[in-house]
């Protein structure tokens, strides 16, 4: 099959409007490497993408994304871990100052690790991960009659929580965050409304940021 075609238009408009404007940044960038003050671990889904929520130019994040931004606790043994490679490379050798957990609304795996759904394959691999969620789903308590939706809005959320804790078992992240050269955020992304919202520990509620702004953007909506 042929490149998608999709993709090199997308270069194309790169060519002539992004890269030619920050073409001094990515030269500097290519020749002093990398130095982004904050890690994004974000989830897999094509809808919420970090690096265009925040605005944030070429170098300004370190990204990684899984499904459901999930990070597994502390383990050390032999297996390879994708998550705790990022997560260990951010920290010890670029050093970065924050780590946002970005969770969003209508995430495909915490739907289907509420449901139950039906492997995908025989290995699971999904299902496998997803097991991650079991914390955050005994947190929140049963379902009961609570619409669906309302109930993984909760789920999505308390699995963001989740995160930051399963983070604070690494020690080299412990050690950084006590000693305050590391802070730790939770955000939440409404993927219909485009609001965001930061976990304020204070209140153990997410609060939405921005709100003003949000609210004259969906005074006049174009979508």
């Amino acid at each position: 099959m042929a490149f998608p075609p999709q993709l090199i238009d997308g270069y194309r408009a790169f060519l002539v409007s992004r890269l030619r404007h920050e073409q001094d940044r990515y030269r500097t960038l290519s020749e002093g490497g990398q130095s982004p003050q904050t890690m994004v671990i974000g989830c897999c889904d094509s809808r919420v993408s970090p690096e265009v929520i925040f605005d944030a130019r070429p170098g300004e994040l370190f990204v990684a994304r899984n499904i459901a931004n999930l990070v597994p606790p502390y383990t050390p043994d032999d297996a390879q871990r994708a998550m705790s490679a990022a997560l260990e490379f951010a920290v010890q050798a670029l050093k970065v100052k924050h780590i946002v957990v970005l969770g969003h609304a209508q995430c495909g795996g915490i739907r289907a690790f509420a449901e139950e759904t039906a492997p995908l394959s025989p290995g699971d691999f999904i299902g496998h991960w997803m097991a991650l969620v079991e914390p955050a789903v005994k947190a929140v308590g049963p379902r009961g009659q609570m619409p669906l939706d309302d109930y993984l809005t909760k789920l999505e959320q308390a699995s963001v929580v989740q995160t930051l804790t399963n983070l604070m078992t690494f020690p080299c992240v412990k050690i950084l965050v006590e000693r305050g050269k590391l802070a730790l955020h939770g955000a939440y992304f409404g993927v219909a409304t485009g609001q965001l919202s930061v976990w304020d520990a204070s209140k153990r509620s997410f609060v939405p940021v921005a709100a003003d702004e949000h609210a004259r953007v969906f005074a006049s909506p174009r979508f």
